[in-house]
């Protein structure tokens, strides 16, 4: 079983802030999460290295 991780461990890992990802959820969720129960938002440590490996760049210009 993967283990899940709140908000806040999901934002240190991606060296981002809390609302960033509260954004994104809100913005149509470029990271996927699961919602467990009807409050509690969790990521697989599998989607957010997917989501990392995504924003690889090799140039400045690179939208």
């Amino acid at each position: 079983m993967q283990q899940l991780y709140t908000t806040t461990q999901a934002a240190q890992f991606l060296g981002v802030s809390k609302a960033f990802l509260e954004r994104d959820r809100w913005a149509g969720a470029r990271i996927p999460f699961l919602k467990v129960g009807t409050r509690a938002v969790r990521y697989s440590m599998e989607d957010l290295e997917s989501f990392l490996n995504q924003q690889r760049r090799i140039s400045t210009s690179q939208s």
